[in-house]
Formats: C-alpha cells, sequence, structure tokens
C-alpha cells in the first residue's frame, strides 16, 4: 500500500479547482535568473532554501500542476548560471511544489506583481548569487584585458557543485526547513572634416562611459509594425557603441545590462556611480500612436518640469517601466535614497546639455532630428546627481520606415559612430577632470 500511495504521488494531477498558470518565462542572466509565473489571480507562495546540495523549494498554494506550468523544466538552459534543473509536481493535496537544483550558493527574492501593461498576475524568482558580482573589478578586469581578448561582459554559467543529485520525490515530501510635436527638418549632413576635434581627441586619464540599453527582460518596451521590441534595438546599439568606446585611447565603456533581462531604472543609475562613470548614456527607441513621427531625440533631466508635451508624455512613460519589468519594493536598496535625493544638480544637467547638444548634432548627420533642441524632463534614470546624463531616442520604433531602420545592422553601426562622436566632441570642449583614482565602489 505504501509503494502504491507514493507511485500515485509521483503522477501528475490536472483538473482539480485551483489557480491555473497561464504562462512561464525565464530571463538568464550574469547578475541573476529571473523565472516569472504568470495567472489570472494572485499565487500564494512560500520559498524555502536547501543545503546539500544547493536548492530552493517554490511551494504554490491552491496551483494546479498544467503542461504549461510543467514547460518551466525544458525552459531553463544548460549555461543558466545559476540554476541547474527545475522540477514540478503535486506535493499534497493544495500544493504545487517546484524544486530548483541550484549549481551554487543563492541569495534569492520572491515576490508578487499586480497587472501592468500586458501582464496579468505575476510571482516573480529572482535568484541572485550569494555573493554578488561587484561591477567595479568586472570593469577593471576589462581595462587590463589583453589585445584580442573579449571586452563584453560574457554569460558564463558558473560550475557545479560536487554534490549528489537531489531525490525526485522532494517534489511530493516536505523539505527540511504626451504627445510629440511635429518632426522637424532634416539637419545638414556633416562629413568629418568638420569636426577634426572629434578625430583627434587626447585624453588625460582612463574615461568611464556607462551605456545603458533601455528596457529588457519582462520589459519588451516599444513595438513596432513589424515585430521589433525596442529592448533587443537597443541592446545591439548598445553593444556596438561599447565596442567603438572601447577601441578608443583612455577609453571604456560599462554596459548596465549585456542580455535580455531587466533592471530596475535606479539600479541602472546606481551602476554608473559605482563604476564612476564620467558620463551616463540610456540608448531608446521611441513610439508614438501615430505610425508618421519619426526622428531622433536627445533628452537630458529638469527640474523644474518638462520642456514641451511630447517629453512630458514620454517621461511619463519611461518611468513606468519599473512597473512593466517587476521591482521587488520589498527589498530597502541602500542607494535610492541616495540616487533619488533632491540635490542640487545645475552643473550636471547644465553638462548633460553640452553633451546632448553635442550627440544631437551628430545624430543630425544621419536621420531626421524630431526636435532641433535637446529636450527635459523628469526622466529617472537620468538622475544620477553627479555624472551628466542623457537619454537618446535613436528613432521611432512605430514608424514602419524608421523600424527596418532600426533593425538594419548598417544603420545601427551608423547611430552607434554618430552618439561616439559626439561624445568625443563633448570632450574636446569639457576635458574630464583629474581624479586621484580610477574608480571607487559606492558601498553600501
Amino acid at each position: 500500500m505504501a509503494l502504491l500511495g507514493l507511485s500515485a504521488l509521483l503522477l501528475p494531477c490536472y483538473g482539480w479547482a485551483g489557480t491555473t498558470v497561464d504562462a512561464v518565462r525565464v530571463w538568464p542572466a550574469e547578475e541573476y535568473t529571473r523565472i516569472t509565473l504568470e495567472s489570472r489571480a494572485p499565487i500564494e507562495h512560500s520559498l524555502l532554501s536547501v543545503k546539500n546540495p544547493e536548492r530552493l523549494v517554490l511551494d504554490l498554494q491552491g496551483v494546479d500542476v498544467t503542461p504549461v506550468l510543467e514547460q518551466l523544466s525544458a525552459k531553463i538552459s544548460p549555461t543558466d548560471p545559476y540554476i541547474k534543473t527545475v522540477r514540478v509536481g503535486r506535493f499534497k493535496p493544495g500544493i504545487t511544489r517546484l524544486v530548483l537544483d541550484l549549481k551554487a550558493e543563492a541569495a534569492p527574492q520572491s515576490f508578487t506583481l499586480k497587472p501592468a501593461g500586458n501582464y496579468g498576475h505575476r510571482l516573480i524568482l529572482d535568484v541572485y548569487p550569494a555573493k554578488p558580482i561587484d561591477p567595479l573589478m568586472a570593469l577593471l578586469e576589462r581595462s587590463h584585458a589583453q589585445p584580442g581578448e573579449s571586452t563584453g561582459t560574457q554569460h558564463k554559467p558558473m560550475p557545479d557543485k560536487a554534490a549528489p543529485p537531489a531525490n525526485d520525490a522532494e517534489v511530493q515530501a516536505p523539505a527540511p526547513e504626451t504627445a510629440p510635436d511635429e518632426p522637424q527638418q532634416p539637419a545638414t549632413k556633416k562629413t568629418p572634416a568638420e569636426h577634426p576635434a572629434k578625430n583627434k581627441l587626447s585624453i588625460a586619464r582612463l574615461v568611464t562611459v556607462a551605456i545603458d540599453a533601455g528596457h529588457g527582460g519582462e520589459d519588451p518596451g516599444a513595438k513596432g509594425a513589424r515585430g521589433a521590441f525596442e529592448k533587443d534595438v537597443t541592446l545591439a546599439i548598445a553593444r556596438k557603441l561599447k565596442a567603438r568606446i572601447d577601441g578608443q585611447p583612455n577609453m571604456r565603456a560599462v554596459l548596465t545590462r549585456d542580455g535580455d533581462y531587466f533592471i530596475p531604472l535606479h539600479v541602472r543609475v546606481t551602476k554608473a556611480r559605482q563604476v564612476n562613470a564620467d558620463l551616463f548614456v540610456s540608448v531608446h527607441a521611441d513610439a508614438f500612436v501615430r505610425p508618421d513621427a519619426r526622428g531622433s531625440s536627445v533628452f537630458a533631466l529638469s527640474e523644474r518640469g518638462a520642456t514641451s508635451a511630447a517629453a512630458r508624455w514620454l517621461a511619463k512613460r519611461e518611468n513606468e517601466a519599473d512597473l512593466i519589468g517587476g521591482v521587488n519594493l520589498d527589498v530597502r536598496d541602500p542607494f535610492l535614497k541616495q540616487t533619488l535625493l533632491d540635490l542640487s544638480q545645475t552643473a550636471t544637467i547644465a553638462d548633460s546639455l553640452k553633451l546632448g547638444k553635442a550627440v544631437l548634432s551628430e545624430l543630425g548627420g544621419i536621420n531626421t532630428l524630431h526636435k532641433n533642441e535637446v529636450e527635459q524632463a523628469g526622466f529617472a534614470v537620468l538622475k544620477a546627481p553627479d555624472i551628466p546624463s542623457i537619454l537618446v531616442e535613436t528613432a521611432f520604433i512605430s514608424n514602419p520606415e524608421e523600424e527596418r531602420r532600426l533593425k538594419d545592422d548598417a544603420y545601427q553601426n551608423k547611430m552607434a559612430d554618430a552618439i561616439l562622436a559626439g561624445i568625443k566632441r563633448y570632450f574636446a570642449g569639457n576635458p574630464p577632470l583629474a581624479r586621484a583614482k580610477l574608480a571607487s565602489n559606492f558601498s553600501p
């Protein structure tokens, strides 16, 4: 009888009256792996960490075991840095259990999100490493890489621990405890000969540029009529820009994300400050309800309000990214208060406007400008009080013609070249100040 009872428990059980998981998604990255369970009703859950070997046990109350939920196992990539396998099954009546076999010790976070954007209720499980990656050390290692070595962040899987496999019976038994304004006319095309400074720039010390690829992971950003996602376009351009900056003497770039995963807005700012960045450039692709809206734009932070209805509308949409991407509001981030304090940013904003003007001038050589001047609004991602910061809207992804160009590799290269030329033009007139240290780690 005991064997018969155990065998029965090992079988998936469908059809009982419970909550149904409508979608499962996995977002692996070097920094953390996110698992998302989407449903029509909120899911009550509990999370346990188990040692020897390292595992996580997630119990879902009143949730059916369905083929959709069982798909989660197949979505775990062999190259996932933190998760080895996931097993799903009925633990006991009314409770479905997920067991995650880990590759290393983890610091997990689980939380729920209310419906936002195109998503319903979501249960989020973020699997962070027990020892977080130090962005400063990562930047220093890349800065001292030998010629020919990759300077981009690679998603390398962490080595498995030499431990016996967990028992599959764990799944069944308890474990130990604004509307944009009309576009302007295209700017006059410029040739390299007109800007000798941008081709002959001497910088006395290593300059660090933080490049922020907008959106990512659960937050796709805007979507074009032909299916292009903003998060993919921005990452492609950001990577190309990083490669060009890394190829300049005494210049290095660091990406706030180098994969398809979500990063909260304030964390993007924090990352720039952790490596003591000299500049912060956030790359985006605009969208609007009218498909004829077109052109490139550059934005800086405003302390007093938006300079136009377009800027106000866009800032509101971008600042809502955390609602779509999903932020755990129960975690106290030591940098959040520091970053978003109402500090005097007059000098930084002035420098941001200079940087924005230089970049906008270069963008006018490859695309129509939506506005001929740098606009300002209250973008949360631009609120580093000590780093000149701009947000570049590369083009309108909602415009079919510009969507096609944004997906084109040659145009992405031109966009990266133009942004780099603007950065060099800015430094030609505003040399970076000397400092005693290359970078400092803003530890809590």
